[in-house]
């Protein structure tokens, strides 16, 4: 296993794990008609506004994992709103979409959430991690956080969170092993936050 920084070739791959870890950590392939979609929400933005805060966990010479960061959220959906979403929303038009999955995420592009001004306060990062079965349980997800977090404490960032699934216990047992304590809670989602200040 190999961890290293983002590369532009690396964007298609990419976007192929976000997909195949999309549902609650699963393969999410059969549940997308396009399956492009999930990587333009939720990898595209990083790479393109934030390219120098993602790593890429490699195995047998193939990414097989990633981490991407925002030090600023609220900068990055400035960014999104004037520069990202717009593309997309016209190449995803509501209601154009066969599946609901699709439709789910159409929705989010064109009313995109955005993080709590509180929860920016003090966590004004944010993360996001996928790793394809073949590549958990071996450390990777710890090494490819701390390479972040490190970078972030670095920059002065004070803290950092992440949202994750209610479902997805085991995502949420893993942070909470690395720090991370329950901030929110949503009707589907925990928020995260871990302080960086003694990282």
């Amino acid at each position: 296993m190999i961890i290293r920084p983002y590369r532009p070739e690396d964007r298609d791959r990419l976007y192929e794990i976000c997909l195949l870890t999309g549902a609650d950590g699963e393969d999410a392939s059969e549940l997308y008609a396009v399956p492009t979609l999930l990587g333009e929400v939720y990898v595209g933005p990083y790479l393109e506004f934030a390219p120098d805060l993602a790593w890429v966990a490699e195995l047998d010479g193939e990414p097989a994992g990633y981490v991407l960061g925002a030090a600023d959220t609220w900068s990055l959906e400035m960014h999104c709103e004037a520069q990202w979403w717009p593309e997309l929303r016209k190449r995803y038009p509501r209601g154009s979409q066969s599946s609901p999955a699709d439709s789910a995420i159409v929705d989010l592009i064109h009313r995109p959430p955005t993080a709590e001004p509180g929860v920016l306060a003090s966590y004004p990062a944010h993360l996001h991690i996928d790793l394809l079965p073949s590549l958990q349980g071996r450390g990777a997800g710890r090494v490819l956080i701390d390479t972040l977090l490190t970078e972030l404490a670095a920059r002065g960032v004070p803290g950092v969170h992440l949202g994750v699934s209610l479902a997805n216990v085991r995502a949420v047992g893993f942070y909470q092993h690395l720090g991370f304590r329950t901030i929110a809670v949503g009707p589907d989602s925990f928020t995260l936050g871990k302080r960086l200040d003694d990282h």
